[in-house]
């Protein structure tokens, strides 16, 4: 029997034997579309592999996480946060002995549908197509469109449901995962934010270590690898009593207490919104523009408010700020 030919059977028996009850299993794969399994990957190594392979997720490298266009070379992207997120997720798993592979698949899809500039491009759009369209803009439901409906060329990715529900699921405004697996996206999505938002911050001078919560500190560490790992055992340890995913009260309140001061004195300080504004200019030329010149999209048949969504969700930082110039900024010709 060649190695393929036994592959499923292999992973069924492993998974029988070393997965908790609670773990999602590998098999069978459900998708919307039916097509035979991989002969050398589970259907969850298959989604993650699917989504790595996905343009959108290429184009998280040139997409905020905090700061837009920063000039040094190691502040996050949303590709970093991604990959952050993705390696805390499966050590909570392996830890939890729950699915790794649905957690990784999971993590590595969850911000494909963030549109520029980070959360304050994603209110803008959400402002705009409330006020033009009376519709929203939720990075999370962007996310499964993209898997959905707007990879390669229109056909999606066809993952499996478990996969779509986690990344549907992935926030905190969202409806809870059905997987245990989600559940430690969702959770381990803000240790990774929080504390290397805190990093970022302090790197680029517009935060001092000294000014973070002492209380929290004191709980979670005084530094980022410190907290994370705290918040990890915390995690793991609490969830393995609970037998679901759940955080300890003290931890809990600890990141808690850094998000609030997180929200005051850098994502929603005077330094950045000043940003802000600029960053909302912007958005809502391109807005507008596509609005009342919709010849200029990608054809599709879906109706305008969609299109227009679409396509700037789609865009990179610099992309957007390129075809921005090119509508305001007038450009020097010869004589």
């Amino acid at each position: 029997m060649t190695v393929a030919a036994a592959f499923e059977q292999r992973m069924r028996a492993r998974e029988a034997r070393e997965l908790s009850p609670l773990a999602t299993p590998s098999y069978p794969a459900r998708r919307v579309l039916e097509e035979p399994d991989c002969g050398l990957r589970t259907p969850f190594q298959r989604d993650r592999d699917r989504i790595v392979h996905a343009k959108a997720f290429r184009r998280l490298k040139h997409k905020t996480q905090v700061f837009v266009a920063p000039e040094g070379d190691h502040y996050r992207t949303r590709l970093t946060h991604t990959l952050e997120v993705t390696g805390i997720s499966r050590t909570v798993a392996r830890a939890l002995s729950l699915n790794e592979d649905l957690a990784e698949a999971v993590g590595l899809g969850h911000d494909l549908g963030h549109p520029p500039f980070g959360h304050i491009g994603e209110d803008v759009l959400d402002r705009c197509l409330r006020e033009r369209f009376g519709g929203a803009f939720h990075h999370w439901e962007q996310s499964l469109r993209v898997v959905d409906s707007l990879e390669r060329d229109g056909r999606g990715l066809n993952l499996t449901e478990q996969v779509r529900d986690g990344i549907l699921c992935h926030s905190g405004r969202a409806v809870a995962p059905a997987t245990l697996e989600g559940s430690i996206v969702r959770i381990t999505d803000r240790f990774a934010y929080l504390n290397h938002d805190i990093d970022d911050a302090v790197r680029a001078g517009v935060l001092d270590a000294a000014m973070l919560p002492a209380e929290a500190i004191a709980v979670l560490g005084g530094s980022g690898s410190a907290r994370i790992d705290a918040l990890v055992h915390d995690l793991v340890e609490h969830s393995a009593a609970a037998g679901e995913i759940v955080q300890g009260e003290r931890a809990a309140h600890a990141m808690s207490t850094l998000r609030e001061f997180m929200f005051e004195h850098v994502y929603l300080a005077p330094m950045a919104r000043r940003e802000h504004s600029k960053i909302e200019t912007v958005i809502r030329r391109l807005f507008d523009h596509y609005c009342t010149s919709p010849e200029l999209l990608p054809p599709a048949d879906d109706e305008l408010a969609t299109r227009v969504t679409d396509y700037i969700a789609g865009m990179t930082d610099r992309y957007c700020i390129r075809v921005y110039e090119e509508l305001a900024v007038p450009r020097a010709f010869g004589l």
